[in-house]
């Protein structure tokens, strides 16, 4: 049964690990990777990349890209959100913590953010406007 617009937008705020997945170009099927994202209801998803990373460059290019999150418990649930990048932006100190913080557990987050300043290089953070949506859950009548 798919999900109320309040019900998706609400599971996407969540701390899903997202799948990633933006066009390759011709002869290729998408590229689909993991990452962590941000979202609030009612507003653009962001997430952070290298600079130079091959996410980065194929978003650039095909101006847009979808994420699937989902859960097996209690339930099965997706939502998936296709949709145009708005903006693209330096990435920020403020921003890795606050995404870092969103996954991690409190005691980790310190030390992740020293393994990113010098393993990760620069950063950009890419911004989505949720244009189509897919949700379900499987466990509701």
């Amino acid at each position: 049964m798919p999900l109320s617009v309040h019900e998706r937008e609400q599971f996407l705020s969540e701390p899903h690990i997202a799948a990633l997945s933006v066009s390759a170009g011709e002869g290729r099927g998408p590229l689909t990777v993991p990452i962590w994202y941000q979202y609030a209801p009612g507003g653009d998803l962001w997430v952070l990349t290298g600079a130079g990373s091959e996410k980065a460059r194929l978003i650039e290019a095909a101006g847009r890209f979808t994420m699937m999150v989902e859960r097996v418990d209690p339930t099965v649930r997706y939502v998936s959100v296709e949709g145009a990048v708005t903006r693209t932006a330096p990435g920020t100190d403020d921003m890795m913590r606050e995404i870092t913080q969103r996954y991690l557990a409190p005691e980790k987050v310190d030390a992740y953010l020293e393994f990113a300043k010098a393993q990760l290089g620069e950063q950009v953070a890419i911004y989505l406007r949720p244009e189509h949506w897919r949700s379900a859950d499987m466990g509701s009548s």
